[in-house]
């Protein structure tokens, strides 16, 4: 496993949608693995893969409620309810913000050996499956904040 470099929203690689994965291979099993110790050294919550230069529709969550979840070809195929949250990107660094999210999310994804399943997530871990999928599709939460947080005035939010 190794440490990749987490892009920010300067570069443009993070505007571009990432590509399906057709082959489940080492090489995708390396990319989750670093993932996975890219997101737990920078102490974030989900990561994908067009964050470290790979556009392929690939993610990875970690809220800590449960095992690191592997999503490969993610599709939210049921929303439900609504939350208001603070959000924030590893690929924004100290930037935060108010977005709305769903507050349930029912994803359709395949596993490092692509087999299909689907998960439902609520609160934080639908915030971050749309946030992670938002990625793929090329788009960064600060396009959808309805209000800039100061962590140090708005420390009800953190």
């Amino acid at each position: 496993m190794a440490l990749r470099t987490i892009l920010t929203m300067e570069d443009n690689t993070l505007q571009k949608p990432a590509r399906a994965v057709e082959q489940f291979d080492k090489r995708l099993r390396i990319l989750l693995d670093d993932m996975a110790e890219t997101l737990r050294h920078a102490d974030g919550v989900g990561l994908a893969a067009p964050q470290v230069g790979v556009l392929r529709r690939v993610l990875v969550v970690d809220t800590g409620d449960k095992d690191l979840l592997e999503l490969i070809n993610p599709e939210i195929i049921h929303t439900e309810g609504e939350q208001e949250g603070a959000e924030g990107c590893l690929s924004v660094p100290n930037q935060y913000g108010l977005v709305m999210r769903p507050m349930t999310v029912t994803v359709r994804a395949q596993d490092r050996k692509g087999k299909t399943f689907e998960t439902t997530g609520e609160a934080l871990l639908a915030r971050a499956f749309c946030h992670e999928v938002d990625h793929l599709n090329g788009k960064l939460f600060v396009e959808l904040v309805s209000r800039w947080l100061d962590p140090e005035t708005d420390k009800g939010y953190f």
